[in-house]
């Protein structure tokens, strides 16, 4: 039996991992700012959430300009400024990394404490040597892409690593419960023994 349970808590920790809120970062390629957010968002968040989905939006690119003004209408902002970072349905504007704490929160609002805590954890290891955290974890398992508008709202995703975020998080799903089902068929075998 605990076998069985400590299979379950498995399991569902796989499962809280794929609640991490997606990040989307509307941006100009002349804008400092953007590229900071861009860059912590590398080194950092795609570490941190290994089932997160992040996407980069070059906001001077014509195609794009209609989708970055219902952002801005979505969010409430007035000014046009880059970068806007939206996280689930947080939005915001600017980037400083003072402001990395919140939107750490806009990210984790549907995670588990298990998911949090690990999380915090490789938070914690980039924080003391983020060279040495990121050489031992070459190829982060968050997607990263650059959105592409091609024509009418066509989308042509160029994907910047090698790793499918969904499909990472549905094969740990996937054995998890593969782990859990052989934990209670052993369990009902042990029982009638």
């Amino acid at each position: 039996m605990k076998k069985i349970f400590l299979s379950a808590i498995a399991a569902f920790g796989f499962i809280g991992m794929a609640n991490a809120a997606d990040i989307t970062i509307y941006y100009s390629p002349t804008c400092p700012h953007c590229h900071h957010a861009q860059d912590y968002t590398k080194n950092n968040f795609i570490y941190e959430y290994p089932t997160i989905n992040v996407t980069f939006v070059n906001v001077t690119e014509p195609a794009h300009r209609a989708m970055f003004i219902d952002v801005l209408k979505q969010c409430d902002f007035a000014s046009g400024g880059v970068p806007v970072i939206k996280i689930g349905d947080k939005c915001f504007q600017g980037f400083a990394e003072s402001m990395a704490d919140d939107m750490r929160s806009a990210i984790e609002v549907d995670m588990d404490d298990a998911a949090k805590q690990s999380a915090a954890n490789v938070k914690k290891s980039i924080a003391e040597n983020g060279d040495a955290y990121r050489d031992e974890h070459p190829t982060p398992v968050a997607t990263v892409t650059e959105y592409s508008a091609t024509g009418d709202d066509a989308t042509d995703e160029k994907k910047t690593n090698a790793s499918d975020n969904k499909l990472a998080s549905w094969i740990l799903i996937v054995l998890g419960l593969i782990i859990v089902g052989f934990s209670i068929s052993s369990a009902r075998k042990n029982s009638r023994k």
